[in-house]
């Protein structure tokens, strides 16, 4: 997820800053988040998509702050990417988590029931059986 959100961090600052095309930087962006949802999907851990928008914000929000400054000057690229890390990131982490979840959630289903074999906890009643 760490290096998920740095690439996520790299793309978001190349879509501000203007370094390529918006359309190759949003293609990456979705690939990448694609390729961690299967990863998640495939390894039964669906639940990180909760967390995984909130590591990417924390990866992210200073290098689109000076994406911002880059791309706006750097008084109108402040407030500009003030905006951006707080009520953009609102929708930058929604559609994360939408993609991530939905990308997980069906691999998941394609990969079918786990293998319930033995459970990993054993639980001793009082009467020691």
């Amino acid at each position: 997820m760490v290096l998920w959100s740095v690439t996520m961090a790299v793309v978001l600052f190349t879509w501000e800053a203007r370094a390529v095309p918006q359309e190759h930087a949003l293609a990456v962006g979705l690939a990448v988040t694609a390729l961690l949802g299967v990863y998640l999907g495939w390894r039964r851990r669906s639940a990180a998509v909760f967390v995984a928008p909130l590591v990417s914000w924390l990866f992210a929000w200073f290098p689109l702050m000076v994406a911002a400054m880059i791309h706006h000057g750097v008084v109108k690229g402040f407030f500009v990417g003030l905006f951006l890390i707080t009520v953009g990131w609102l929708g930058i982490g929604a559609t994360e988590f939408v993609w991530l979840g939905l990308v997980a959630f069906l691999v998941r289903l394609l990969r079918g029931p786990g293998d319930r074999g033995e459970p990993d906890v054993v639980i001793f009643g009082p009467d020691g059986k």
